[in-house]
């Protein structure tokens, strides 16, 4: 039965209860406009460093944990090959575009490159998903992580395609318009508009038919499928677009740092993504770019901080590590659930202040 068919079947008698509103964010929210408009004017306010290093990367990372929030907030499966997935498209890209590797690097211009690169690596995330949605829980995990850790020694040790552990260098960035959008401020934008279309992808699908049917197939797989949804076919589906969206953040990582090596595909890399989704909050599309705010901050920051007490720079990771268990043992769902929790007590202590008043 097919997907589209399924979906047709099974929310038509929801229709006749309770159809729930699709609609966009609360884009009304005071706070998200005052972010929407400090992400806006950032170049204005931030200098080339922290525009780059800090805020473009951050919203590469979370475009990466967000394609994995999708996956394990809505579909509840886990999987550590996105970041695999991103490096993918960043290969590809270095392979098929221009590159300081001219005897691997076929030169084709980035308006061809980029698009053959987005389809192969979300035709890989597919196949990897469609292999992983057969299992369920801890072999989910463990078969992601096996594809990535494979990939992994895969472009270590070929040297034909990948150039092996030396990786591919001065990678090509699009100039066109007269505009080098390499540039800080230029690419800083076309970062902040990927972010932000992912972001708003991942709230509309969440309200859609698909993300409904997703979310129902992730509580009671059973259920769904004897109501008619093709549950496989769904799983597979959301493989199909958060392997899109880690492929344009692969795309934009390899033109931030015009290089892609085996070094980026890591298995530990693989698991930041994940530590930086759970750090921010795996149920909604906001978490993920908390987290890797947090992560890029500790990343940069995080070594002299520790040279100044005195202690080994090296060891920045064992600050990153301890923050993930703090959060976590505090808060299942992140800094979202911490902010949520601290919300509420704010609540209940005005209630009684008001109860308190008005009962004298």
């Amino acid at each position: 039965m097919s997907l589209a068919h399924d979906s047709r079947v099974a929310l038509q008698p929801a229709t006749m209860t309770q159809r729930p509103a699709r609609t966009w964010p609360e884009i009304n929210h005071p706070a998200a406009w005052i972010v929407a408009v400090i992400l806006v004017i950032m170049p204005l306010i931030a200098n080339g460093f922290f525009l780059i290093e800090i805020f473009a990367s951050t919203l590469i990372l979370g475009t990466m944990a967000l394609s994995l929030m999708f996956l394990a907030g809505y579909g509840g499966m886990v999987s550590l090959m996105q970041l695999t997935i991103a490096g993918f498209s960043a290969y590809m890209v270095a392979v098929f575009g221009v590159s300081g590797n001219a005897n691997i690097s076929l030169g084709w211009p980035w308006w061809l490159a980029v698009p053959m690169a987005l389809a192969l690596a979300t035709a890989f995330g597919t196949l990897g998903g469609a292999l992983a949605v057969r299992t369920e829980g801890i072999y989910t995990i463990m078969i992601t992580l096996a594809i990535g850790a494979a990939f992994y020694y895969f472009t270590n040790q070929n040297w034909a395609i990948f150039n092996g552990h030396t990786g591919i260098n001065t990678v090509a960035t699009p100039h066109f318009w007269g505009v080098n959008w390499r540039a800080d401020v230029p690419f800083y934008y076309v970062v902040l508009a990927v972010a932000a279309l992912c972001y708003f992808a991942v709230e509309y699908l969440s309200r859609a038919p698909f993300g409904l049917a997703l979310q129902g197939v992730r509580d009671n797989p059973r259920r769904m499928a004897a109501l008619g949804f093709n549950v496989n076919a769904h799983r597979v589906a959301a493989y199909v677009f958060a392997s899109f969206v880690a492929a344009l953040a692969g795309v934009l990582q390899v033109w931030n740092y015009r290089q892609i090596s085996p070094g980026s595909v890591s298995v530990g890399a693989c698991i930041d993504v994940l530590i930086i989704a759970v750090v921010g909050g795996i149920t909604r599309p906001i978490g993920p770019f908390i987290g890797a705010l947090i992560f890029v901050l500790l990343r940069t920051f995080a070594l002299d901080f520790l040279v100044r007490l005195g202690l080994d720079g090296n060891r920045f990771r064992l600050l990153i590590g301890l923050g993930f268990l703090a959060i976590v043992f505090w808060s299942s769902d992140g800094v979202i659930g911490l902010w949520q929790r601290w919300r509420q007590r704010q609540r209940r202590g005005a209630d009684r202040s008001r109860g308190g008043r008005s009962h004298g």
